[in-house]
């Protein structure tokens, strides 16, 4: 399939989820993860309308951000994108890594330890900005994924008051990769009430909606059980 063809089945899929679980189209934002791809390829998703893309590593996402980010594109040009990248960092996130991504990832998806959020916060604050993050939460307690376990997460978000440079958005959590979409059901059903009861406690600044959940093997569940952005990699972007 193309690109396009890739875009238009994944679209026909999601409206049916929203469908079937009675949500609006526009409540769910894509993320193209574009780890597996080079700078061709990332570079055609942007011009296919797309503007959110997903990377994993600073070391793989450099050359793909200097491309597209890193210096004025020119709107002239035949092949030139639609519209500016929105760069999201999904991966975990090492600390001695923060400098070289805070500043050029507007989203960071895997915000799951104190000392994470005291180096954004001292980048953020050099900078003169405010990083939309998502708490990233192991709700199925796998020991190989990264996140809080769920019993952690109010004490935690408590915390993020002392960090004003930091702006919650949601939660994150990535569901056990087992290959039936059906299985990822509770994993996703899970985030969303960790969700609600963290807006019950009010112990953050404000309300927060975000929900980043579902890949290119559960997105559909995901949609149905609340995910407001869709990290999606092969079955949208494809493989180099």
């Amino acid at each position: 399939m193309t690109l396009s063809q890739r875009i238009s089945e994944v679209e026909r899929r999601l409206e049916e989820a929203c469908a079937r679980s009675g949500r609006l189209r526009s409540e769910i934002e894509l993320i193209a993860v574009t780890k597996y791809v080079g700078v061709p390829e990332t570079q055609a998703v942007l011009r296919q309308g797309l503007v959110h893309m997903g990377e994993n590593r600073w070391q793989d996402a450099a050359a793909k951000w200097n491309a597209i980010s890193g210096s004025k594109w020119d709107e002239s040009r035949e092949n030139a994108p639609a519209g500016q990248a929105v760069w999201h960092f999904i991966g975990s996130l090492q600390t001695n890594k923060v400098k070289e991504v805070i500043g050029k990832f507007t989203y960071i998806h895997s915000l799951d330890r104190l000392s994470l959020a005291q180096a954004i916060q001292r980048r953020a604050e050099q900078l003169e900005i405010k990083v939309p993050c998502f708490i990233q939460v192991n709700v199925s307690g796998e020991e190989s994924k990264h996140g809080l376990r769920s019993e952690e997460l109010i004490s935690f978000a408590k915390q993020l008051a002392d960090f004003p440079h930091i702006e919650p958005v949601g939660l994150m959590t990535m569901a056990p990769l087992d290959g039936d979409a059906e299985q990822s059901r509770p994993f996703f059903r899970g985030l969303r009430e960790l969700r609600d009861e963290l807006n019950r406690t009010a112990v953050l600044r404000q309300q927060v909606k975000g929900l980043s959940m579902g890949m290119s093997g559960d997105f559909e569940v995901a949609v149905e059980e609340g995910a407001t952005w869709l990290r999606l990699g092969s079955v949208l972007v494809g493989h180099s």
